[in-house]
């Protein structure tokens, strides 16, 4: 196990890791906001889904899924199709056009960090990707997060 003093530094650093989030949020295109972003790359991940599911896996409430979704069809970019289990459902998936913004954004992300990064070694970001990788599992893995106490929830 890791020192005390590690787990802080790692607390501070990920913190600041909203400068770099802030930095890829301003390579979007405008029509494509960060929560257009993320359902698209969610669907591109994952295949189509459920709404709820979607919601899940953006970890936001139902509503603001709603509202991401409806940016992103209103656009062309995914279909909403009745679910053939429930009708009430509907199934999302990418179409033409939102593939072809996804490779976009990907485009623009790669750019970026190429550019952010120039002076790192391909060792050094594939020791990054590693670690983050890592870091994700970690916490994809955990059963329940600690329960909120009042001291924690004042932190």
């Amino acid at each position: 196990m890791a020192a005390q003093s590690h787990y802080e530094e790692l607390a501070r650093q990920l913190s600041a890791i909203g400068a770099v989030k802030r930095g890829l949020g301003r390579i979007l295109p405008a029509e494509c906001p960060a929560g257009s972003a993320a359902v698209l790359t969610l669907l591109g991940r994952h295949g189509e889904m459920r709404i709820s599911r979607l919601a899940e896996l953006l970890d936001v409430d139902m509503s603001v899924t709603s509202r991401h979704v409806a940016h992103v069809a209103a656009r062309g970019w995914i279909e909403r199709d009745p679910d053939p289990l429930d009708k009430r459902s509907r199934i999302l998936r990418l179409t033409p056009a939102g593939r072809a913004m996804l490779d976009e954004l990907g485009r623009r992300t790669a750019e970026m960090f190429a550019r952010t990064l120039r002076d790192w070694s391909d060792e050094e970001v594939g020791q990054l990707n590693v670690m983050l990788a890592r870091l994700r599992e970690s916490f994809d893995c955990r059963e329940e997060p600690l329960a909120r106490t009042p001291a924690t929830q004042q932190a």
